[in-house]
C-alpha cells in the first residue's frame, strides 16, 4: 500500500463522501494504482475531470500513484492560474460544430430539446448501458446520463453527468458546459426520429396534413422515417420561442 493526498475542486466534490469534500485528505492506494483508478474509486467519473496535477505537474489518467504524492483534480473551466493552457490533455478535444450525443433512459426531455436545437441525439428509453457505451464508441457520441457508473466505463471517452432534473434546466446545463449556443441550428431534425428534415412541396402531402393547413401555409418539412410533417403554425412558434430563450440563456454574458 502507498498513501497519497487528494484534493478535488469545485463541483467534483459532489461525487465524494461528505467527510472528503472541500478539503485535502489522505487515501490508501494499492501499489501501482493509476490516477484514473483512484479518482473513480473515490466516486468521480473520469469524464468529469479536465485536469490532474500530480505534485504540481500535469499528469495523465495512467500515471501511477507513488507514496506521498499530492493529487489535485479539477473540472472543466476550473484550472488554477497558469494552467489554463498547455496542460496535459486527458482526452481529444470536442468540436462544437457537429457534436453528437446519446442520452440515457432518464433524459428523454433533454434529448428532444437537443434535437430541436439541431444536435444529433440518439435516445431510446430501452437502451441498456452496454449499448449506450458501444454506440458512443462506434459513433463518437457524448454520453449524457445521471448514472455516474456508466461514465466510469473505460471506453466512454466523452460524457457529461447531468445534475439538473428538469428538461429546460438540463439543456442549459449542457449548453453552458459544451458551449452549444453558437452551433444551434433549430428545426433541422425530427424530434421523434432524430432523422434530418427535408423541405416538402404541398402537393406531395396529400392526406398527411389537414386541407386547411395546406391552404394557409406554403412551407413544409417532413421526416422520411416517421413521415411526420411540420409547418410554421402556432406550435412551431412556441417551440421557436422556447429554443431561442434557452439559447439566449446559454450564451456567455
Amino acid at each position: 500500500m502507498v498513501h497519497a493526498h487528494f484534493r478535488f475542486h469545485h463541483e467534483l466534490n459532489e461525487f465524494l463522501a461528505r467527510p472528503q469534500r472541500e478539503k485535502a485528505f489522505v487515501c490508501a492506494c494499492a501499489k501501482g494504482s493509476s490516477t484514473k483508478h483512484m479518482i473513480e474509486a473515490l466516486g468521480v467519473p473520469h469524464t468529469e475531470v479536465e485536469l490532474i496535477l500530480r505534485n504540481g505537474e500535469p499528469a495523465g489518467f495512467d500515471a501511477p500513484i507513488a507514496d506521498g504524492d499530492s493529487i489535485g483534480v479539477y473540472p472543466k473551466h476550473a484550472a488554477p492560474r497558469g494552467m489554463e493552457t498547455g496542460a496535459l490533455l486527458l482526452r481529444p478535444p470536442l468540436r462544437g460544430a457537429g457534436l453528437r450525443f446519446i442520452a440515457d433512459a432518464h433524459l428523454g426531455a433533454l434529448a428532444q430539446l437537443l434535437r430541436l436545437a439541431g444536435f444529433d441525439t440518439r435516445y431510446d428509453n430501452n437502451f441498456p448501458d452496454d449499448e449506450i457505451e458501444q454506440l458512443a464508441l462506434d459513433e463518437h457520441r457524448v454520453v449524457l446520463t445521471r448514472d455516474r457508473e456508466l461514465l466510469k466505463r473505460r471506453s466512454v471517452v466523452h460524457g457529461c453527468y447531468v445534475r439538473a432534473l428538469q428538461g429546460d434546466a438540463q439543456y442549459r446545463e449542457i449548453a453552458d458546459r459544451l458551449n452549444l449556443a453558437p452551433h444551434v441550428r433549430a428545426f433541422r431534425l425530427c424530434l421523434m426520429c432524430n432523422a434530418p428534415l427535408r423541405p416538402a412541396h404541398p402537393h406531395d402531402l396529400d392526406g398527411r396534413v389537414p386541407e386547411g393547413v395546406r391552404e394557409r401555409h406554403t412551407r413544409f418539412v417532413t421526416c422520411d422515417v416517421c413521415r411526420r410533417v411540420f409547418w410554421e403554425g402556432t406550435h412551431w412558434k412556441r417551440m421557436r420561442e422556447r429554443i431561442d430563450a434557452l439559447a439566449d440563456a446559454s450564451r456567455p454574458a
